[in-house]
């Protein structure tokens, strides 16, 4: 495992500078769709009976193709401050019953995220794909590389869950009331726009299923490499956990996103993007060399 570590202050702080990042431009590239905005689209999928909505921007600047997995009860929106600071192409869909997806009649666990996930890329020709994942989108990024080595060429991991040191959707959610505490105001209304599109019920019990996922033991099965980033305040992801989850990967590292705390890919998406795409330039040496500096 390789561990860098990076040094911030106090959140309330220090998150001024990334907060600046969340600025107008990207709130609107967040709440656009299903209209275009900054080169992102909608398209709309069938893919085992259920209508995908994915957020799509074709770049050829870069030859990485990277794909964004949401977290719980959220859904593209709050990815596209990553997303956008991405180069290459980028699909950024939304999980069945969450944005703008059809609702199955029942919650999916995180295999069956995985299995529609990877049915999609199978339908779009993708693979080899880069993938960024937060929260409970690392629980569905992890069993799609597992299950679909072939899909998955690297893994950036950001506040993955579920720590086993708090393994029940009670202790979950007493972290996500704290995390709430250090996130930037500014999120509330993506967030409110989510939860009302998923339901309170569906949000639960996916939170259920993903207490009941097996990460710890399927970290190990993963061939591709995995960078596991949590951002310095988030106590969803704490050091100790993203320590182990990177430990736990074959070829696995861990990085600090400074400042930030659970969301970091909307109120510190440059940042991620940045740390995402050295990593991958790590793997694809035709990537440019500037964004190595950070």
């Amino acid at each position: 495992m390789t561990v860098e570590v990076a040094v911030g202050g106090y959140w309330p702080v220090m998150q001024i500078r990334d907060i600046a990042r969340m600025g107008p431009a990207r709130f609107r590239a967040a709440m656009a769709a299903p209209g275009p905005a900054y080169g992102f689209v909608s398209r709309h999928r069938s893919v085992r009976g259920l209508r995908l909505h994915v957020r799509t921007r074709t770049d050829r600047s870069a030859p990485t193709v990277w794909m964004l997995l949401h977290g719980l009860a959220v859904s593209h929106r709050y990815l596209m401050p990553t997303a956008l600071a991405l180069r290459g192409d980028v699909h950024v869909p939304d999980l069945p019953g969450f944005g703008l997806s059809e609702r199955p009649g029942h919650a999916y666990d995180v295999v069956e995220h995985a299995a529609v996930t990877a049915a999609w890329m199978d339908a779009e020709s993708l693979s080899g794909v880069s993938v960024v994942a937060n929260s409970f989108g690392c629980q569905v990024a992890v069993e799609l590389a597992v299950r679909r080595p072939d899909l998955v060429s690297a893994l950036v991991l950001v506040g993955p869950t579920v720590d086993p040191s708090a393994p029940t959707s009670a202790g979950q959610a007493f972290r996500w009331l704290r995390d709430l505490a250090r996130e930037d105001p500014r999120q509330a209304r993506i967030i409110a726009r989510d939860i009302r599109d998923a339901g309170p019920l569906r949000i639960l019990r996916t939170l259920r299923h993903s207490t009941r996922h097996p990460m710890a033991r399927r970290l190990p099965l993963v061939t591709a490499p995995v960078l596991v980033l949590r951002g310095e305040h988030d106590p969803i992801a704490p050091p100790r956990w993203a320590a182990e989850a990177a430990a736990l990967a074959p070829d696995g590292h861990a990085g600090t996103v400074p400042r930030a705390a659970h969301n970091a890919v909307t109120t510190a998406g440059p940042s991620v993007a940045a740390r995402a795409i050295t990593f991958a330039g790590r793997l694809s040496p035709a990537l440019d060399a500037p964004i190595r500096r950070l």
